[in-house]
């Protein structure tokens, strides 16, 4: 049997009287694309900080690429890529001078010029990072967590800062990667993207995972209501969430004695999941 990329089992983390990370199981397969999700607090980025090793657990087991990270050495961390939220590299280096030197931190690093390339600054790669903007500051990061070809690579909130293009260029990147066997771990507020990028979800809220599994059976599971829309005779739009749309539509039909004007049935998309699993559905 393959081992586990991350085998995490009870993880636990507390900050004083803040229980941060509550007894989470994580099992994430070589070269899966596993999106964490939840809302601020919910324990994600602490979680991805102790898979890394930047920070220490409470309880729980906890086992990356076959170590533990609270006791692995130099040569595993040069196996793990990150991109923290609001990472930024020395101000007064120029983006190729910043990615060829830490290229040489690693045994086997991709070539400069190609990650470069990967992340779309060609462009800018004699600029001074004070230069950039904060879109291609953290596209500059998202080079220097790929650097070293990882085999495992956690993304932190990576495409915060981003236009609509230059996140969608991103995600070409992760799936590049992914096919060539990268494991990696995707933090985002982003639902279209973790629906776009990943192959299983885990949706944590309170430092406990609530929900787990691929983002189209996560919809099916727990998107029981359908919305309704349609228009009145006096134009009024009209809408009603519905555990039985078919039904709903049959009664229209009904009422108006054939075509129901601005007819539309709208099936439960991963946001309304999202949004009633961590509690907030009513906020809509």
């Amino acid at each position: 049997m393959t081992e586990l990329a991350v085998d995490v089992r009870g993880l636990r983390k507390r900050y004083g009287d803040l229980t941060a990370v509550d007894g989470l199981d994580l099992r994430i397969r070589p070269g899966e694309v596993f999106g964490l999700l939840g809302p601020n607090g919910a324990g994600k980025s602490t979680t991805v900080e102790i898979l890394q090793g930047h920070r220490g657990r409470d309880g729980g087991t906890v086992r990356v690429l076959g170590a533990d990270p609270a006791t692995a050495d130099r040569r595993w961390r040069s196996r793990i890529g990150i991109v923290w939220q609001d990472e930024s590299a020395p101000a007064e280096l120029t983006v190729r001078e910043t990615v060829e030197h830490f290229a040489r931190y690693y045994p086997k690093p991709r070539d400069p010029r190609d990650v470069i390339s990967l992340v779309g600054l060609d462009e800018k790669a004699d600029s001074r990072i004070k230069e950039l903007s904060g879109g291609q500051r953290r596209r500059l990061d998202v080079a220097l967590g790929v650097i070293g070809s990882p085999e495992l690579l956690l993304l932190d909130e990576p495409t915060t800062g981003f236009d609509p293009a230059a996140r969608r260029r991103f995600w070409e990147v992760v799936r590049l990667l992914a096919r060539e066997g990268t494991t990696i771990v995707l933090t985002t507020h982003y639902l279209e993207e973790a629906e776009a990028l990943a192959d299983r979800l885990a949706v944590i809220t309170a430092g406990r995972i609530v929900a787990e599994g691929e983002p189209a059976a996560l919809r099916e599971r727990f998107g029981h209501e359908a919305t309704v829309t349609w228009t009145e005779p006096d134009g009024t739009a009209r809408s009603e969430r519905t555990a039985t749309p078919t039904r709903t539509v049959a009664g229209l039909i009904a009422r108006f004695d054939g075509e129901i004007p601005g007819l539309r049935v709208g099936r439960p998309t991963l946001e309304d999941v999202y949004l009633e699993l961590t509690g907030q559905g009513a906020d809509r």
